[in-house]
């Protein structure tokens, strides 16, 4: 009997994953019209709502993060309407962004020049744990990245690569002064402190060799600027998400974690056997002071910071050789581990700060944890053993209590300011609107289907604005038309402002939202920049006015310093280009008028247009393999006679003896006056 009880034990956690996710796969393929049904339920006045009449503006600007496509979606609230698409981490042919040779810089990685990421998470700027406004901090998973977005610009103008890291997943998130971001590992991996990057050891040694990386990366107060200033190395786990704490608990930031296993192979069964995994609380405030005070050590490193200037829009590229680290081992009370459900995904400390909510996607319950408690259990010393020198807290000595029958597969948690949380449940394809004091559930919602991430405007500060709600869902099958296999994702629009949810309104989204940030438009709209100011134009080969426009040729590199204006470019007949040559267009758009790009393009190029903003210079490199007129012209709408906005360059065989030449426009004489009929 013995033997078997332990096999029962041993089977049942397996069971109980096999069994939850068997639960998804039914509901995840109850598809097939049932979406039209359950629109029926949305209020009559839904669409009143969310209505926002020609002219006049949203009340908030969203930035959903794009998951795979690497760039943030800028979706207007309460209508859902796109107003933008932020290229980050991937080139964007519409705009030139990673091709012309003024943004090529902010891609480049130690791995050369990397243009794509896999983006989940946006974090605004914040002062006195609210969001300022000023800036939006994004992840890049992939080849581990930070980048910052200038919001009067709605430009990437930052990207730091992250050494000692593999999947920058639990990232960025902001201390509430904006002090630092924090950035974690998702897999851990072998760290050799004496040679730049990852060591070289067995996959077979990971429970001794691998280790996880949580990066310090302090910011500027007047331009948001990022310097990496020391990296905590943790246990080899995988770090899942990262929040956070305000008022009391401000000093410290909370760390889902999985594979406490430190499983190597098949963790959706090896990384699932414990009971618990473990939440890291870590004292960043102490983190920085034992670093300022000599206890941080230094390993080489090699990594890119990449900067684009605003008035030359040029990005240069910044390779750091060194980085400073602490071991937890060596700084008592800066690192805590709390037991949490296994496989935690969302981490949210609720406005006050004194709630820790742990989303344990594999949990029957929703535990809460109380941060005063945590901290008398620091004082008496109430723990359960050790992880690396790290002391782990008993469960019962941190623990606030646990929302009972919450839904199935809970991911992540966010408050309206009121005392209530909302929570998305996975498996059951619901949000949950429960009491963060009772820990009653006060209110359930569907939604279509498998919601991940959700996102009140605010949610995450200490003072959010709860009016609406936004749930990112992973399904949505019968939501739209059928587009072939594959389908946008959905996000629903939940009026949260009574004691019962209200739907109203469905939007696709571009690729996949991981994680959201709202803001009031007013804290953004009156700062934006409407033009870049032409005297301001600091780049090398900016042509402020028609008569500077030239064209030179340089060895086997041909120079083109040009002009556009409505409706005409300055030149727009070139000749003495020959086949092979490196052909550089220096584009300076002469306007000084709010929303008056022009693009340029010409024909066989191998990369891509480019967009100049009005006072602003962009730069496209082309090298034409055949002899011929090639034309080019001006890719954004900009005036009746936009058509008319095109030029040639003449393209003659390699060694021909066609000299340089370039015009614009021909003076005509003036015709005579014709006599008077009478």
């Amino acid at each position: 009997m013995e033997v078997l009880g332990h096999k029962i034990k041993t089977i049942a956690p397996k069971l109980g994953v096999m069994c939850t996710l068997l639960a998804g796969a039914v509901l995840q393929g109850c598809g097939g019209g049932e979406g039209g049904q359950k629109s029926d339920t949305v209020d009559a006045d839904a669409a009143s709502a969310i209505y926002v009449p020609p002219g006049q503006h949203d009340e908030y600007y969203s930035f959903l993060s794009g998951g795979f496509n690497g760039q943030v979606s800028v979706f207007g609230l309460p209508s859902g309407r796109l107003l933008k698409i932020i290229p980050v981490f991937t080139q964007f042919a519409e705009n030139g962004y990673g091709y012309n040779e003024e943004t090529k810089a902010m891609l480049m990685t130690s791995h050369g020049f990397v243009p794509w990421d896999d983006l989940h998470h946006p974090k605004l700027s914040r002062t006195d744990g609210m969001a300022d406004g000023r800036f939006l901090y994004v992840n890049g998973n992939n080849t581990p990245r930070v980048a910052k977005v200038d919001l009067t610009t709605f430009e990437t103008v930052e990207i730091m690569e992250i050494p000692n890291s593999a999947g920058n997943h639990c990232s960025p998130y902001p201390t509430n002064n904006n002090e630092y971001i924090l950035a974690g590992t998702r897999f851990s991996v072998p760290i050799d402190t004496d040679k730049a990057g990852m060591g070289d050891a067995s996959i077979d040694e990971y429970e001794d060799k691998f280790r996880g990386s949580i990066s310090f990366i302090k910011t500027n107060e007047k331009d948001g600027h990022m310097e990496l200033d020391f990296q905590v190395l943790v246990p080899g786990f995988d770090y899942d998400l990262a929040n956070g704490g305000k008022g009391p608990s401000e000093d410290w930031v909370f760390f889902t974690t999985y594979n406490t296993e430190k499983s190597r192979t098949l963790k959706e069964l090896g990384a699932s056997q414990n009971d618990r995994d473990y939440l890291a609380a870590i004292n960043w405030k102490l983190a920085a002071k034992y670093a300022a005070e000599g206890k941080a050590k230094e390993m080489p490193a090699n990594y890119y910071h990449n900067i684009k200037d605003h008035n030359s829009h040029i990005a240069k590229s910044n390779v750091i050789k060194k980085v400073r680290y602490l071991l937890p081992e060596e700084c008592p009370g800066m690192m805590y581990l709390i037991p949490a459900p296994k496989s935690p995904h969302g981490i949210d400390v609720d406005p006050t700060g004194e709630y820790m909510v742990v989303n344990g996607k594999l949990a029957a319950t929703l535990p809460v944890f109380s941060f005063s408690k945590m901290q008398k259990a620091i004082e008496n010393k109430d723990f359960d053993g050790e992880v690396n020198g790290i002391p782990v807290f008993k469960y019962e000595s941190v623990l606030y209590g646990e929302v009972q029958e919450p839904g199935l597969g809970p991911l992540h948690t966010e408050f309206d300011g009121k005392g209530n949380a909302y929570s998305t449940m996975f498996v059951s394809s619901e949000v949950v609107k429960w009491n963060v004091k009772d820990l009653k559930v006060l209110d359930r919602m569907p939604v279509y289907y498998s919601p991940g991430h959700l996102m009140i405007p605010g949610g995450d500060t200490k003072e959010p604005d709860g009016k609406y709600l936004v749930v990112m869902n992973k399904i949505t099958k019968d939501r739209y038309l059928p587009t072939g296999p594959e389908l946008l994702h959905s996000a629903q629009l939940i009026d949260i402002s009574g004691d019962k949810m209200r739907m109203l309104l469905d939007f696709p989204t571009v690729a996949e939202p991981h994680y959201a940030q709202a803001i009031k438009a007013d804290m953004v709209a009156p700062n934006s920049v409407k033009f870049y100011k032409l005297d301001e134009n600091t780049h090398p080969e900016a042509v402020k006015k028609e008569s500077d426009a030239k064209v030179t040729r340089q060895g086997r590199t041909v120079k083109i310093n040009m002009t556009s204006i409505r409706s005409h470019f300055t030149p727009d007949n070139i000749e003495g280009v020959q086949v092979g040559d490196t052909v550089i267009f220096h584009v300076t758009n002469l306007e000084q008028d709010w929303d008056v790009p022009h693009g340029f393009a010409v024909m066989g190029a191998n990369n891509a247009e480019t967009l100049i903003m009005p006072g602003a210079t962009q730069s496209l490199r082309w090298v034409p393999k055949q002899p011929g007129v090639y034309p080019f012209y001006c890719t954004d709408f900009c005036s009746a006679l936009h058509q008319e906005m095109q030029g040639y360059v003449r393209v003659s065989p390699r060694g021909s003896n066609v000299p340089i030449k370039f015009s614009t426009g021909e003076k005509r004489p003036v015709p005579p006056a014709q006599a008077s009929a009478n």
